[in-house]
């Protein structure tokens, strides 16, 4: 029958999967929550928009699922922005639907104003559109999730008129039968096959997209040496014994992957936030395997290209290589002394955080899944924390936002309810999305919070250091980060050694509400 565009709205949504919306209403957006209820979709109420848009984030990550975001015109879809330009570096479907002004050219002063509010969101976005009819609503919609399911997952987003949202309208039609994604058959990898026929020392780069749980096979089988990317820990799980790690950005690692004789990347954009460094290192033949063209064109120049999804590769691969004989040119102590070497860099970089990382480890349960945020403790952890499973561990990475973590971590204790979700995040960062600890509360979620406190943006300070500049604007005055937890109505905790630590998370993920594990440098005196 007929309804309000906006409920047919979230009906469609409905009926393609979606069972929760994060958002924030206003006068602006109350029609697309006239079908929320009505449509059997929970609603999760963020604090702020930014913190809306992380949660849909972190929903998709722990999910694979599109994320979905209601917002405002105007600010509210300013603020969605920042999450949407994270979720496009880092490949998360998300979708964020607002409304928008009917004329914004030849009236001014009206609320919410801006001049494109349309062109500002396709900075940030696959692409942003304006849907100025029923039909055509129900036709984005519909492309949003067809490309969701086809290519590189990125952000979208739609806006429709507050008239248009108002106005009656019929029905948003059935879903079609679901799209099927290009594979990769044996004929396609016929070229990458000769190649491993005759690599004594082939070395696997496997990335975020490389979505499979055959690479620990596929490697034992070949004999093959691995590096991950950071969104790609624990698609080997843990105890291989020709896994580097996710160590690409050591500057030794250059070396290493320049001494394969075969380099195979698989879902890995190998962009700067990878490496940090220009040049990947590798002087044999280069094989890339990704679903994006842009990626397969860019400055690496592989001699052998694929596009294709990581998973149908990997399947072939497997498939083809029963009766490989493994290479031999790798050795277990070549990479065990090459890991070694490179965890005392990692420790000698920013010292004291290692073994507060390994102490974090041993309490979490095997299953957690982690939000971090842009900390130092983070950027330490990626590198000495091995994961026993794949897409596990959440971080910000390409568009490197501040204030990700805890309502990342939301979205994904939303999503895994009764499973363990953990956030770890730096005491500067945690100042941009902390008021989300209310919804955090208001969840009902037993969600740890791992606070690294060190009283600064150390990461900054080290920087401007280094380049022999005065640190300046590096402190800034904390609140007691306890009281402000328990003034949310959450829990608190403020170890005084690793112990104590390990002892508080574990009860973390057992409480009622979230916890937040206060932990400072001086842990390590205790």
């Amino acid at each position: 029958m007929k309804r309000p565009l906006g409920a047919q709205i979230s009906h469609m949504l409905k009926d393609r999967g979606v069972e929760v919306i994060f958002g924030i209403p206003g006068v602006h957006n109350q029609e697309m929550y006239r079908g929320i209820e009505e449509a059997g979709i929970t609603h999760v109420l963020a604090r702020h928009e930014q913190g809306a848009g992380f949660m849909a984030d972190g929903y998709a990550r722990a999910t694979g699922k599109p994320g979905v975001a209601y917002v405002i015109t105007g600010p509210g879809l300013c603020n969605v922005m920042t999450p949407m330009g994270q979720g496009y570096t880092d490949s998360v479907p998300m979708l964020v639907l607002s409304s928008c002004l009917s004329e914004t050219q030849a009236q001014r002063g009206q609320l919410h104003q801006m001049k494109d509010q349309r062109a500002a969101a396709e900075c940030v976005t696959d692409w942003s559109c304006q849907a100025n009819d029923a039909q055509s609503a129900y036709g984005l919609i519909e492309r949003a999730f067809e490309e969701f399911a086809l290519k590189r997952p990125r952000p979208k987003h739609i806006q429709v008129p507050i008239a248009k949202l108002e106005a009656e309208a019929d029905p948003a039609p059935f879903p079609n039968q679901d799209a099927v994604r290009v594979k990769a058959l044996a004929p396609d990898i016929a070229p990458v096959l000769s190649l491993l026929n005759i690599a004594r020392r082939p070395l696997f780069i496997l990335g975020g997209g490389s979505r499979s749980n055959l690479w620990r096979q596929i490697l034992s089988q070949l004999g093959a040496a691995c590096f991950t990317t950071y969104a790609g820990r624990g698609l080997v799980g843990t105890g291989y014994t020709l896994d580097f790690g996710a160590t690409l950005p050591r500057p030794g690692s250059a070396e290493v992957i320049g001494s394969a004789d075969l380099v195979i990347a698989v879902g890995a954009e190998l962009g700067e936030v990878d490496l940090w460094r220009d040049r990947l290192g590798h002087k044999a033949t280069l094989v890339r395997v990704d679903l994006d063209p842009e990626v397969l064109a860019d400055r690496h120049r592989a001699a052998v290209k694929l596009q294709a999804d990581g998973e149908s590769f990997a399947h072939s691969l497997w498939s083809a290589t029963q009766d490989c004989k493994p290479a031999t040119g790798w050795s277990p102590e070549e990479v065990a002394e090459a890991r070694a070497r490179w965890r005392a860099e990692v420790d000698a970089e920013r010292p004291g955080i290692v073994p507060v990382a390994d102490a974090l480890r041993a309490a979490m349960p095997a299953d957690t899944m982690i939000y971090s945020d842009m900390t130092q403790f983070a950027y330490v952890a990626k590198e000495v924390w091995d994961m026993a499973r794949p897409y596990h561990w959440h971080h910000p990475t390409g568009f490197g936002t501040l204030g990700y973590a805890l309502p990342a971590g939301i979205g994904g204790a939303v999503a895994r309810r009764g499973k363990p979700t953990a956030v770890i995040a730096g005491d500067y960062g945690f100042h941009y999305t902390m008021q989300e600890l209310g919804a955090a509360v208001e969840l009902g979620l037993s969600l740890p919070m791992i606070l690294w406190d060190n009283g600064k943006l150390k990461e900054i300070e080290d920087s401007m250091v280094g380049s022999q500049i005065a640190p300046n604007a590096v402190v800034a005055r904390n609140p007691d980060f306890c009281k402000l937890a328990e003034a949310f109505g959450a829990r608190s905790a403020a170890p005084n050694s690793l112990p104590e630590m390990q002892a508080a998370v574990r009860a973390a993920f057992d409480a009622p509400v979230p916890t937040l594990v206060h932990v400072t440098p001086d842990i390590l005196k205790g």
